[in-house]
């Protein structure tokens, strides 16, 4: 009696549950390759934060068993469960799965009156899958670009892609999504992966980053996209795979990475030689003003040359005479002459007193005598005269 009395309660407690049963949102149908893995992200209400958040297996809520929970334990086989309580999202991941692990799930929130949750289906083909990606976790930067291109088996419906708790952008359609420029190209040809459904975010922003989906039908497949800020080593564009032909997807980082190593080829031996001829100029500016602060600092020449003591010293003498005397030049009888200068100011007075005045001058060339032996001759010169 009890355990069917407890089965009605938690019927009773889901029911009652209904109205809230937007406060867990996730994808409802998603296809794996065999071997690989998945990401399921489950979304919550902001009041769900400090509670703990659990998955389980099986169709129905009240009867499906728990696999992983929040608290213990995280991890358990192939499974894992983490919880981002700032972007309210806790996500289970499924590792090496196979067709057997094909099945429903639940992402449940604990709750005291009544857990909450809501269940999606997991398939595991023996094949391709219907639709797919290459990888479910890509990077931006802000200002940058990012495309994801979603794989799809069969042609069929549009394809959409939809902001997880927000709004979709269909095939054929541009728009800005969260204050981003989203555009959707669904290639009608197959290659070699199959069908493409290619989308590409522009002009990103830090709030851009969180969970999306690509929708083919009824199959959704999740994909995080991770914005940062870009650095110095980092382009604000990012690159990212392009269809290139009907037959092969190709992507663009290869070519990006060949560019940017000839850049870096290209960019060392330019900044060596430009360090190198500023070095140059550097120095030869420096040599320059020291060489015209030198010249600056230096005394001018003003150097006299001595006289030389052994010249030879020319002597005159000047006498006034009157009327027509005339003047003894006789250098053997008067001996050393000397001469008189008078300024020519003064002459120019004197000629006007005395105009009939004539001027004699006497020029001998003699030896250097010393004093003793000029005052000797000066007085025998004087005695021969007044004899």
């Amino acid at each position: 009696m009890a355990p069917h009395l407890l089965l009605v309660l938690r019927i009773l407690f889901f029911l009652t549950g209904l109205s809230d049963a937007q406060s867990v949102s996730t994808v409802s149908h998603v296809a794996v390759k065999q071997g690989g893995s998945i990401i399921i992200p489950c979304l919550y209400n902001q009041r769900y934060r400090n509670n703990v958040k659990y998955g389980c297996r099986g169709y129905n809520w009240f009867g499906c068993s728990t696999v992983v929970r929040t608290d213990h334990p995280k991890t358990s086989g192939k499974t894992s469960i983490s919880d981002d309580i700032n972007q309210r999202i806790f996500t289970v991941t499924m590792t090496s799965l196979s067709p057997s692990d094909s099945d429903y799930y639940w992402c449940n929130v604990e709750r005291k009156e009544a857990d909450n949750g809501v269940r999606l289906q997991i398939s595991v083909p023996p094949g391709t899958p219907e639709l797919y990606v290459d990888q479910q976790q890509m990077t931006g930067v802000v200002g940058g670009s990012v495309t994801v291109l979603c794989y799809y088996s069969s042609q069929g419906s549009s394809g959409r892609w939809c902001r997880m708790g927000g709004s979709c952008v269909a095939v054929g359609h541009s728009r800005v999504l969260d204050g981003t420029c989203v555009k959707l190209v669904q290639d009608q040809s197959r290659t070699t992966n199959g069908y493409v459904l290619m989308v590409t975010m522009s002009g990103l922003m830090m709030k851009n980053t969180g969970w999306y989906w690509c929708e083919k039908g009824d199959l959704q497949m999740p994909v995080h996209i991770t914005v940062n800020q870009p650095t110095t080593t980092q382009s604000t564009t990012t690159i990212t795979p392009s269809v290139t032909n009907r037959d092969n997807v190709e992507t663009n980082e290869n070519t990006d990475e060949k560019h940017q190593s000839w850049l870096e080829f290209l960019f060392i031996p330019l900044s060596l030689l430009v360090v190198l001829i500023a070095v140059t100029l550097v120095t030869l500016t420096m040599l320059r003003k020291h060489k015209d602060k030198k010249a600056k600092d230096q005394p001018p020449n003003t150097t006299v040359q001595p006289a030389d003591p052994e010249n030879d010293i020319t002597y005159s003498t000047v006498s006034h005479t009157r009327g027509t005397a005339k003047q003894d030049l006789n250098p053997e009888r008067h001996g050393d002459l000397y001469n008189t200068v008078i300024p020519k100011q003064h002459r120019t007075a004197q000629r006007a007193a005395e105009p009939d005045d004539v001027v004699y001058s006497t020029v001998a060339q003699h030896q250097r005598y010393s004093r003793s032996q000029r005052t000797r001759r000066d007085v025998g010169g004087n005695t021969g005269g007044s004899q």
